[in-house]
């Protein structure tokens, strides 16, 4: 079974379907952080190949696993990619040989861990879902996609995104006090320039700082030259994929990128902590309010691996002029600092 062969009424289930499960993950996040103590949420439950697992992460694990077994339809067997599952081998629903399930859904339940477990920022949670195609899927393989918000206590209102690829977007608030729900509108910039916007280069941790910021550095002096001293861009290092891409979606930023995979090739270094297909599985709704989501190397879409532990590059512009200021310059400044990764190390099409 392909996408090509699902019906559009079935597509749309699926959307509701992938809504309803990252409802009832929003629900059990609220519910559970209310009753345990802050420091069970934050410690570290296990380690897996993917990343380190927290205890908030074993909630939501628990809280997905117990919804696919309750709602999800027996007829569209399913293989679940999602970390914290890797040493269970396959894993289906309903409980089927891999061989026989028609569909792969790739979660990340929490993206954006380390600012909820502190109660610092949201973060999301995020779902993609591709016809089973084994070792051959690909994130451009998804054909339904969905994120939701998990607020920080302080706020009242939780974001949701979902959308059938190639339709139109949906999008709603809903007040997490009460329940009810309203329209969202989704709207990147038009604006083709970058000073006074935000234009980030992700470079969370001290593994490769020195070698991001020479290549941000140099972006800026290549896109606005001899104007480091007063340039006013802004950078924004909001530690979530998915909240990255809704901060672009909305407006607020105008170009994200994320090329943790070619430094790290670049110094030799052996690490988990960068982006991974289940991080970057809702492009396509970012897609579907014109935002260009490419792999910045290669130019074309990006093409990872639906799996937890491929690493995956990738650059976001709100618009097709702020691609075309930005994305050459991208291009050639990753092959020049980072000549032997960008040669061999192809995280999107490998």
């Amino acid at each position: 079974m392909n996408s090509e062969t699902i019906s559009p009424e079935q597509s749309d289930k699926m959307r509701e379907l992938l809504c309803a499960l990252q409802n009832d993950l929003l629900a059990t996040i609220i519910r559970e952080r209310s009753v345990a103590q802050e420091r069970a949420l934050h410690a570290v439950a296990e380690v897996t190949p993917a990343d380190t697992i927290y205890q908030i992460d074993k909630i939501s694990e628990h809280a997905i696993l117990g919804w696919f077994e309750a709602h999800w339809p027996k007829e569209w067997p399913v293989e679940i990619v999602m970390e914290g599952l890797e040493e269970r081998g396959p894993f289906t629903f309903p409980t089927v040989d891999v061989s026989q399930t028609k569909f792969k859904c790739i979660l990340d339940p929490i993206d954006g861990t380390r600012g909820i477990m502190y109660d610092k920022r949201s973060a999301w949670t995020l779902a993609g879902i591709a016809p089973q195609l084994g070792e051959a899927n690909r994130l451009s393989d998804i054909f339904v996609a969905a994120m939701t918000e998990l607020p920080t206590t302080k706020q009242w209102r939780a974001d949701q995104f979902s959308v059938v690829h190639g339709e139109a977007i949906h999008a709603e608030s809903i007040n997490v006090l009460t329940g009810a729900r309203q329209p969202l509108g989704a709207t990147p910039s038009q604006s083709t320039g970058l000073e006074h916007g935000f234009a980030t280069l992700c470079r969370f941790l001290p593994a490769g700082l020195e070698l991001h910021s020479q290549i941000e550095a140099e972006l800026w002096r290549r896109i606005l030259p001899g104007r480091e001293a007063d340039l006013a861009i802004f950078c924004d290092q909001y530690i979530t994929t998915g909240g990255q891409l809704y901060e672009i979606m909305m407006g607020r930023d105008r170009f994200i990128a994320d090329v943790r995979p070619w430094v790290f090739a670049e110094l030799g270094l052996e690490t988990s902590l960068t982006c991974h297909p289940y991080d970057i599985c809702v492009w396509p709704l970012a897609e579907a309010v014109g935002v260009i989501v490419e792999d910045p190397v290669s130019r074309a879409p990006i093409h990872g691996k639906l799996d937890t532990v491929s690493p995956v590059g990738w650059a976001a512009y709100a618009n097709a002029g702020l691609r075309d200021l930005i994305a050459p310059h991208l291009q050639q400044i990753l092959r020049d600092f980072c000549p032997s990764a960008a040669r061999v190390c192809n995280p999107v099409l490998r």
